[in-house]
């Protein structure tokens, strides 16, 4: 697990080969293995394979416009968070479980990169008028997912200036 913490890196230059279902199915599953306050699962998964809906995503802002062969968006539903607001824990659990899916997909060996859509107001009422969803839906974060077409060296970005001992 260590390892595959220290390979995980941001990847954006992808194949054109497609992931397998079997594979989604997999980091679904490990998303949903995320904590989540009070065991809520506030979360939302929207997986994008058609091609006219992914250049819609990629055209909402330069920082999506990856070649990736899939597109995972994590989103929070205020219905089932605790407060039913947009200021919420789900924010925490929709990105606990982001980050189970890169870790995933670094195991897999398949590329990733998380981009910001919360808390840009733009972003996302673009990404929910795309995904067709209501108020009560708050896209936080859009994940590329592919194979990689370029690789990076495994590291920390450990640094003793930001850890305190009390």
């Amino acid at each position: 697990m260590i390892e595959t913490i220290y390979q995980r890196r941001s990847i954006r230059k992808f194949t054109n080969e497609k992931i397998s279902d079997e594979n989604i199915l997999t980091l679904l599953k490990c998303a949903m293995a995320a904590p989540s306050a009070r065991n809520t699962k506030p979360w939302e998964f929207y997986v994008i394979k058609d091609e006219t809906t992914q250049q819609s995503l990629r055209d909402v802002s330069k920082n999506f416009a990856f070649n990736s062969s899939l597109i995972i968006i994590v989103a929070g539903n205020t219905d089932k968070s605790m407060t039913k607001n947009d200021n919420d824990f789900w924010i925490q659990d929709c990105s606990a479980a982001i980050e189970n899916i890169l870790l995933a997909a670094t195991s897999l060996e398949i590329g990733s990169v998380w981009c910001g859509i919360y808390p840009v107001k733009e972003r996302v009422e673009a990404v929910r008028k795309i995904i067709k969803e209501k108020e009560n839906i708050i896209p936080l974060g859009l994940i590329h997912l592919g194979y990689k077409a370029e690789e990076k060296e495994a590291k920390t970005q450990f640094s003793s200036e930001n850890v305190h001992f009390i």
